[in-house]
Formats: structure tokens, sequence, C-alpha cells
């Protein structure tokens, strides 16, 4: 069963010490995406259809935005892996404003890298020298986008959600963002935004690079996980004022984004 031993919300984002032995589906976060291997069988993340292998050597990296999921490779076993989340404006006040992206998903290990990543997960897990981890956070990620551009491998340049141009398309994004529930009708939302359902399937994947599905989704993970860590609202009620017809629909839905129900995960949960 997959758990959550370890988790920290901030400014920086979230940073996370999972053990997980189940996949999850393809999602996608706001913020940049680091992946670490710190014991246990390897996994694997495909990061818009391409297979990124998490090991003891390399490191996945996940733009925002960007589609992926996660597939271990022992299901009976599973793994530990350190997980950050990283809001792209805490990333931009030490980059000189730079956006955050990642130059290619997979990054190789160093042994600085590794020495990094082991004393930033060591701190999440003891809990201690919170006034320390986010200078810690910061050299640790500073040091993983430098290293995702270090060996460029070609890869395109996704679009970006604020680089929508077609009107109607940004009409449809405040819409989901206003609305965003998991009883929203996306038939409706095409409605309103002046096109038809094929067109706006289509036109929406075409400027964003997510299907409408994926972007709504994407808002809801959102919003169950800042009501988790910063109300003590039960979990039924959260769901309930999210669109879940019941406490069972919204674990499934929480479980197959996050990898665990959302009690576990609050459970591990805490705000610096």
């Amino acid at each position: 069963m997959s758990r959550a031993i370890a988790v920290f919300h901030g400014q920086f984002g979230r940073a996370t010490l999972y053990q997980l032995n189940r996949p999850f589906n393809v999602h996608a976060h706001r913020e940049g995406h680091l992946i670490f291997h710190v014991g246990g069988a390897d996994g694997r993340v495909d990061v818009d259809g391409k297979g990124c292998p998490v090991t003891g050597e390399t490191v996945v990296a996940v733009s925002p935005w960007e589609p992926h999921n996660f597939i271990p490779s022992d299901a009976d076993a599973g793994a530990l892996f350190f997980v950050l989340y990283v809001n792209s404006e805490w990333f931009a006040t030490g980059c000189g404003g730079a956006r955050l992206r990642f130059g290619r998903s997979q990054i190789a290990r160093t042994s600085s890298l590794d020495r990094q990543v082991r004393r930033a997960a060591g701190m999440v897990c003891a809990g201690e020298r919170l006034g320390e981890l986010d200078r810690e956070l910061r050299s640790l990620i500073d040091e993983s986008h430098d290293a995702s551009w270090g060996a460029l491998d070609g890869r395109s340049e996704r679009p970006a959600l604020d680089g929508a141009t077609d009107f109607r398309v940004r009409k449809s994004i405040r819409l989901m963002q206003d609305q965003a529930g998991a009883d929203i009708e996306l038939d409706a939302v095409a409605r309103e935004s002046g096109l038809s359902r094929p067109h706006f399937y289509k036109l929406f994947r075409t400027q964003t690079g997510l299907t409408p599905n994926l972007f709504l989704n994407t808002i809801l993970m959102e919003r169950a996980l800042d009501r988790l860590v910063r109300s003590e609202a039960p979990v039924a009620e959260i769901g309930f004022n999210l669109g879940f017809s019941s406490q069972s629909g919204f674990t499934k839905f929480f479980s197959a984004n996050v990898g665990m129900a959302p009690t576990d995960y609050r459970r591990a949960a805490h705000v610096i």
C-alpha cells in the first residue's frame, strides 16, 4: 500500500517522502516536479509518453503542466521516493525571474546531487531544522535545474497555459478555474466558450498541450491538497464541496492521482 511518510507544504511548494507501490493515472501539476529514488525497487515515470527510469543513478524532472505518470517496477515491495513540487514563483526569485522549465526529463545523478538529495530527504523525514530546509531545497532545485540544461536532448518547447492565444480557450480556462468541481460539465464549458465539443477538445489541446479533463483534474487536485492540509474539515465534506457525490468517489480520485488515500496524506502533512 502506498503511503506518505512525511509531507511539508511551504512557500517553495511541497517536499514529500513517499513509499510507492502502485501506478498513478496520467496527471499534471502547475508546479515543476523532481523525483528522486531513495531506496528499494526502481520505478519509472512516463513524461509526455517517454519512459524515464528513476533510480539511484538518475533523476526525473517534469516541467509545469507536463503530463506524466508513475509506474513501480515491483508492486509487492514498493520503494521510497523523495518528490518535490516547486512553485514557479518561488523558483523565479532565485533565478533572475527565469521561467521554471527543465531542459530534459532524465538527469544523471552525480555524487554531488546524490549527497544533496539524501541530506534534504533526511531533513524532511526527521522534521528537524526546518529553518534550514528552504535553503537546502533551493540548492537542490537549482543544481537539478542546471543539470537538466547541461546536455540538451533537443526536445521541443511545449505550449503553456499562459500562452493560449485563442480567446475561446482563455475563456474556457477561466470558466474551469471559477467553477472547478467533479460535477462540472465540459460540454457546457465548450458551449459557453462558443465551441462545439470536438472543436473545444482539439483547440484546447493544440493551445495548451493538455486535454480539458487533465487541466480540470489538476485544478481539483490542487484544491483538494490545499483543503486537506489547511483546514480541519472532514474528508467527506472536502470531497462534497469539490463536487464528488460520495467520500468513496473522492478517495478513488485522490488515490489515482496521488497514490494514497486523502486521510493518509493528511496524517503525514505539515505546513511550514
